[in-house]
């Protein structure tokens, strides 16, 4: 099964993604998907299994980071 994930992290400053979000996309890197970075959100898709993988690492990065809210949605079977 296949899912897909889009999240934002915040706080959002335009033009300055800031260490939470750096630390995010950096998680799901480590997890071994590639995020496609939107001006609205960042996608990351694949083997269901990997995206709640890399989610779960995603969500944990940014909190450590000093996010103050994430934003996400999960679509399985996408």
């Amino acid at each position: 099964m296949r899912a897909r994930a889009e999240f934002t992290v915040e706080p959002f400053v335009d033009g300055n993604p800031g260490p939470h979000v750096v630390a995010a996309l950096d998680a799901v890197r480590l997890a071994g998907l590639e995020p496609d970075i939107g001006p609205f959100g960042t996608v990351v898709a694949g083997d269901a299994a990997a995206v709640i993988e890399a989610v779960a690492a995603m969500l944990a990065a940014a909190r450590l980071a000093g996010a103050t809210r994430v934003s996400l949605q999960v679509d399985f079977g996408a």
